[in-house]
């Protein structure tokens, strides 16, 4: 049997096993850390069960594509749940936008703010859901080595259809006037990785994706995504090695033999690195086999990092719902804060997962579980000091915006942020999201999947392609799984 070696437990890493399993390869997953899961770990603490890293469950069918590979369901592993609202947004005390699950119903709400601006939504989200099926069909199932991946007439036909060259807040202006739809539609961008006068209007797929395909949640929490995919990657004869952090990448003759990892040898026919790209490549490989220098990694740009609480809280609060967006202060002023100024938020916004609301597992009966976080630069100082003086600016505001206390209610309270980003992933600067989506860091712009230095090695992940997000990083593990089989084959 062939030998593959992938490196990391996250959803990249865990999707690009299986699929080399399901092809006859005996593989071997090594994760650095004591549980599997990459970013999206799950802790236990005083009878609350905390989600990591993601939280929101956009794009279901990616969830039900990956399954089907390997003849399964979704539902054979958890039980997926579709919130509604979706979210809710606080503009203010007693400005409160909640969005609805059903089209009639969001039609209603953006009517009610704008007249007349729930038929500029259906074709907003109708050109949005053209932008999305050829991304889908098109574009991020694709490896990203050639241009010539999407020279075909019917893509060439409608790509002026994308809105590559416009910006995305050019875009959503000529469509809506009120701040707080336009706020609405800007935000998801937030986590792209760039502004949105910098984000070309292509991405307003990520509208469709949040407003027309639903938010969701699996019951027990995102983790059970994991546990459903180790579940499936180990009937499929996959070995998970936790507390192996990899420490070299051996390679002869230009093809990578082997990988080292807590004092033990993992012999490889192919390797592929779902952990940091620029770990792999600046400190498991040997000068001479790394694609990219140093200095092009400081010229990327990322997508945010963020500071992180966990909390206990002991009673049942009012007013949140499973998602909640504090848009109280200036998007704009916070997004220039992290991606041009790269300096601590003055007036940072800020999201609440509030997930005992849809799931009473996840808390103590009586009890809410709250994960609060604040988007920010990567590689920003971290500090006590700083994470203690960010959390009382937002519990401060989550009081005065919710109408009720919270801090003496907490019962248990973590936090998490850029240095433990950096100790427990190897992020590049501490980053939470991986590489921003750019123009100029899009599709085969992206440090590029399959090694031109290392002949079997290959990355996945959410610093190459597609990109960054829990969709994406399922997908990347695919494509690189199957660039690796199509050399294994040929041995």
């Amino acid at each position: 049997m062939k030998k593959a070696v992938v490196i990391g437990s996250g959803f990249a890493g865990i999707a690009a096993a299986s699929v080399l399993a399901k092809q006859g390869v005996s593989v071997t997953v090594l994760e650095k850390n004591d549980s599997l899961g990459g970013r999206a770990r799950q802790y236990s603490a005083d009878g609350f069960v905390f989600d990591m890293g993601p939280s929101w469950y956009w794009m279901p069918e990616v969830f039900e594509s990956y399954f089907r590979l390997f003849g399964r369901n979704v539902a054979d592993f958890y039980d997926l749940r579709e919130l509604d609202p979706s979210y809710q947004i606080y503009f203010g005390k007693d400005d409160l936008l909640q969005i609805p699950a059903q089209p009639e119903a969001l039609d209603a709400v953006f009517e009610k703010i704008e007249p007349g601006s729930s038929a500029k939504l259906r074709q907003f989200l109708d050109e949005a859901a053209f932008k999305y099926n050829v991304g889908m069909e098109r574009l991020v199932y694709n490896p990203g080595q050639s241009l010539t991946e999407f020279l075909d007439r019917d893509f060439l036909k409608g790509v002026l259809k994308l809105h590559v060259f416009q910006s995305l807040h050019a875009y959503v202006r000529k469509y809506f006037r009120d701040p707080r739809l336009i706020r609405l539609m800007e935000f998801p961008v937030l986590f792209l990785g760039g502004m949105p006068k910098n984000t070309p209007a292509l991405y307003s797929l990520m509208n469709y994706a949040a407003l027309s395909l639903g938010t969701w949640y699996p019951m027990g929490g995102m983790y059970k995504i994991i546990e459903g995919m180790v579940s499936l990657a180990e009937s499929l004869g996959v070995k998970f090695v936790p507390g192996a952090e990899v420490s070299e990448i051996e390679v002869r003759n230009s093809q990578a033999v082997g990988v080292r990892a807590a004092d033990t040898r993992y012999p490889a026919d192919c390797v592929i690195a779902g952990a940091d790209y620029h770990h792999v490549e600046q400190k498991l490989l040997r000068p001479e086999h790394r694609m990219y220098s140093e200095n092009y990694w400081q010229k990327r740009v990322l997508a945010p990092s963020s500071l992180i609480f966990y909390l206990g809280i002991d009673k049942k609060l009012d007013h949140l719902q499973h998602h909640n967006l504090f848009f109280d202060e200036d998007l704009d002023a916070h997004a220039q804060e992290i991606y041009e100024t790269k300096r601590w938020p003055e007036k940072p916004l800020f999201y609440v997962c509030a997930p005992s609301k849809t799931d009473d597992s996840v808390a103590p009966q009586g009890c809410e579980n709250l994960f609060v976080l604040i988007p920010l630069a990567p590689d920003l100082k971290d500090t006590d000091v700083l994470r203690q003086r960010y959390f009382d600016i937002v519990m401060s505001r989550l009081e005065k915006l919710t109408g009720q206390a919270v801090r003496n209610h907490i019962v248990y309270q973590r936090s998490y942020c850029v240095q433990d980003f950096k100790n427990d992933y190897h992020a590049f600067k501490g980053n939470a999201y991986g590489l921003a989506n750019t123009l100029r860091q899009t599709a085969n712009l992206k440090p590029s999947l399959v090694s031109k230095k290392v002949h079997n090695l290959y990355f996945a992940g959410q610093l190459t392609v597609p990109g960054p997000g829990v969709p994406p990083s399922l997908i990347s593990g695919q494509v690189a799984a199957n660039e690796a089989l199509k050399r294994l084959n040929q041995i």
